[in-house]
């Protein structure tokens, strides 16, 4: 059980940005700020006019500049353990889970079950958990998002400079991604590329989807067959776009959809796997291959398959 100690207030600060700071969203700089003060009270803080930009209002998605004063208010901050914190099980992955790091980025096998940020009733996640086993990094930002359901490859920048110059890789598809996905029934094709644009935020009963729709942005995916069971195939996903859940829709829209997978996946299905004692969605952020930021050389990065899903795969019967 977690211990929460009595709250500090902290005093009116005024903080100049720096170019490592730069070009971030001013919620984000405050969430990093103030640790333990809850995202609605930031909001809330900087709607009222409380937090101000050059001694003006701002709104929360202002990206700060080099030079930018920002004052930050007297905030009442609640200091709990660590293991408030970080949820069970985070804190060891995190620190055995660490493919590639150097000075402006690292590259973790993000464990599955596991938010990559606080927020939307998750009160900590992956970038939280690794700013609080390394109180004395000055800047950690995600580069990108998997799903809580996802392990395998995430990219955390050490450095401003970093997070743009990746930035701009994604934003020009120049990441190449590949995953492993274990689909429902046996697929016959031994590949096949699914070019179908995705809208996101569609309410089905009352549940935020994301469906294939003319009105969508583009998104392509190359799956290809590796090895087929009796009641599932596991295969090799490659996204040549990064949308939301692309994977699991366009994996869905074959007849396939990915075992484990409770919003687009076959109920039966699920029921047999979690019957077994399976009980993740099999999506594996397996490869990354990207230029360095500072190098410009090009690296690969690959995360083992955690030990359940090569449990799960050594005890399905094989065709």
């Amino acid at each position: 059980m977690s211990i929460e100690q009595p709250s500090l207030a902290t005093k009116v600060t005024h903080v100049e940005i720096t170019d490592e700071q730069s070009g971030q969203r001013l919620d984000n700089f405050l969430i990093a700020r103030l640790k333990g003060v809850p995202k609605s009270h930031i909001y809330r803080i900087v709607r009222k006019g409380e937090v101000r930009v050059n001694k003006g209002r701002v709104d929360v998605k202002y990206r700060l500049a080099e030079g930018d004063m920002v004052r930050v208010p007297p905030v009442r901050v609640a200091e709990r353990s660590e293991e408030s914190y970080v949820a069970h099980g985070l804190k060891d992955a995190l620190e055995r889970g660490i493919l590639f790091e150097d000075d402006g980025f690292m590259v973790i096998n993000k464990p599955a079950g596991f938010a990559v940020h606080g927020g939307s009733g998750v009160s900590s996640g992956v970038i939280e958990g690794l700013r609080l086993i390394r109180p004395q990094a000055h800047f950690l930002e995600l580069v990108h998002r998997l799903d809580k359901d996802t392990s395998g490859c995430l990219i955390i920048a050490k450095k401003r400079s970093a997070l743009r110059a990746l930035h701009e890789q994604f934003r020009d598809d120049r990441v190449e991604k590949t995953y492993l996905a274990l689909l429902s029934g046996q697929w016959a094709k031994k590949q096949q590329i699914i070019d179908a644009p995705l809208l996101k935020n569609i309410s089905q009963g009352g549940e935020r989807m994301v469906v294939i729709s003319k009105a969508g942005k583009a998104a392509e995916t190359l799956f290809k067959r590796i090895k087929l069971f009796k009641s599932a195939t596991l295969v090799e996903a490659s996204p040549k776009t990064g949308r939301t859940h692309q994977i699991r829709v366009h994996a869905a829209s074959m007849g396939h959809p990915i075992i484990g997978d409770d919003r687009y996946g076959f109920d039966e299905a699920n029921k047999i796997f979690r019957n077994k004692g399976y009980k993740r969605m099999f999506l594996h952020a397996k490869t990354l291959r990207l230029q360095h930021p500072a190098s410009q050389t090009m690296l690969f990065i690959s995360a083992p398959l955690p030990t359940q899903l090569e449990d799960l795969l050594t005890h399905e019967e094989p065709i």
